[in-house]
């Protein structure tokens, strides 16, 4: 029997993942309940991520392009608006998503704390936000920025609380020098 030709397979295995994971978290995730979301035999999940591991990464690094783009959008290169507000409006337009989405973002990121293989992943996106923050702050700033960002969601999504643009607004604006 020939083999199918199908580019978009080793895509749609990877946005199965996540809504997999979005549904069941982590510990529902294996090959076959990929592979069954997907709906591709079993042996084409494993033939492009031979671990689940490697689908992972694959998933939260197509996760983390989520939230990369809100900040890519709401903080133009050269912008020179008030930064604390700007970044108040991104995190509000990011918790007014859907929100298993952005559940969905920080269960892939925490996985790291235990899984290595995504310990990069994560410190990518690291990198990334912290470069986009550093195009109107310091460095250093725009690590404490994102680090402050990254609690006032976990805060939101853990206390089932709602986002509160002008507490974040104001809380945001003491670290800006």
């Amino acid at each position: 029997m020939p083999r199918r030709y199908d580019p978009g397979r080793r895509q749609r295995i990877i946005d199965a993942a996540i809504r997999v994971v979005g549904r069941d978290g982590i510990a529902g995730l294996s090959h076959r309940t990929v592979a069954a979301e997907a709906d591709v035999p079993l042996g084409s999940t494993t033939y492009h991520f031979a671990t689940l591991e490697e689908l992972l990464v694959a998933a939260l690094r197509q996760a983390n392009e989520g939230f990369g783009r809100v900040l890519a959008e709401l903080l133009p290169e050269g912008g020179d608006g008030d930064l604390a507000a700007d970044l108040a409006r991104a995190l509000g337009k990011w918790l007014a998503g859907e929100r298993t989405g952005v559940e969905l973002e920080y269960e892939l990121y925490l996985a790291a704390l235990r899984r290595p293989a995504l310990r990069p992943v994560a410190a990518e996106w690291t990198e990334q936000g912290a470069a986009l923050l550093a195009r109107r702050t310091d460095p250093v700033t725009a690590r404490a920025l994102l680090a402050l960002m990254d609690g006032i969601c976990l805060q939101v999504l853990l206390t089932g609380g709602s986002y509160d643009e002008e507490y974040a607004r104001a809380t945001l604006a003491r670290l800006i020098p």
